[in-house]
């Protein structure tokens, strides 16, 4: 197999047609030997019905059903396990990314890369999903101590080998840009256009699930926040090590009545809020833990169709 084209699905059940006739047309003209593999995430509307349509049709396509929606990312590692292309594309299904673009990023990786991703020239979206992306991104670089590039999204391809790289990673919580950047590779990147989403829905991508697996990702790839507790904790002792000379100073230097109830009220406080900061930072990454050594999958498939047994 010379090309496999992953997209998850997952709200969007009306551009799936148009979206293999595009994949297809693109594809096609580079080789004969492809797949394309629509990843069903337990979406709340009729795009099994629809992806098994289109399987009976062309046997090219293959579909992937989940159990149950697991997310993006655990959808994309179902279909990185059941490509089978020395090259593997990853898109959305929105269409945002035009699929003729596949073209693009597949003559570039015949250029020797083993990695290239899609960087898109300007983003059509609202101001909100902007600025949500720019929050993410930049709370995910802090958190992780890596370089978020805002343009760049799950539009890639991939040599099989970078694929069999990751999967040997074997983390719970996955999240790919931040995975392709630990095993390395020769990278590239290729511009492309973003277009606008044509059937009227927002992303399903709330903020309130950004911020989600921004945490996740940053307790399972990173340790920043607990080195940032050992910081602050260190700040918190500095200052009080400073009001306790001050309070010394004042009352045997300058013979001033310090009163005691509302300093030690708000010290009480202070100390008992930090405390539990630092209590729920480290409970999460126990729970994190707890996750990883339970050795669960990321995914489970509940049916496949159009591949080989």
């Amino acid at each position: 197999m010379e090309l496999s084209v992953v997209s998850p699905c997952y709200g969007a059940p009306t551009l799936l047609r148009e979206l293999v006739k595009q994949i297809t047309e693109t594809v096609s003209q580079l080789t004969d030997s492809y797949e394309i593999i629509l990843v069903e995430d337990g979406s709340p509307d009729n795009s099994r019905d629809i992806i098994r349509d289109i399987c009976a049709q062309d046997k090219h396509v293959k579909g992937v059903f989940l159990s149950r929606n697991f997310g993006q990312q655990s959808a994309l590692n179902a279909g990185y396990d059941t490509a089978k292309g020395d090259y593997v594309v990853t898109l959305d299904c929105d269409l945002q990314n035009p699929p003729s673009q596949i073209r693009d990023l597949y003559l570039k990786a015949k250029e020797g890369y083993d990695i290239v991703f899609a960087t898109r020239r300007h983003r059509p979206d609202n101001f909100f999903m902007t600025q949500g992306s720019h929050v993410f991104n930049k709370l995910m670089g802090f958190l992780t101590d890596t370089r978020q590039d805002e343009a760049v999204a799950e539009f890639a391809i991939f040599s099989h080998k970078v694929i069999d790289a990751m999967a040997k990673m074997g983390d719970y919580h996955r999240y790919y840009p931040l995975m392709t950047q630990w095993v390395g590779f020769k990278t590239a990147k290729v511009d492309v256009d973003h277009a606008v989403r044509t059937d009227g829905k927002e992303s399903s991508y709330s903020m309130k699930k950004r911020i989600e697996l921004a945490v996740s990702t940053a307790v399972s790839f990173s340790t920043k926040s607990l080195r940032l507790i050992v910081y602050f904790g260190t700040l918190v002792t500095l200052a009080a090590i400073v009001g306790a000379i001050v309070l010394v100073v004042k009352t045997l230097v300058m013979d001033e009545v310090v009163s005691g109830w509302a300093t030690l009220f708000v010290s009480m406080w202070f100390i008992a809020g930090i405390m539990i900061m630092v209590m729920g930072i480290i409970a999460v990454y126990v729970g994190s833990i707890f996750d990883e050594v339970k050795h669960r999958p990321s995914y489970l498939i509940g049916e496949t169709l159009n591949f080989e047994v």
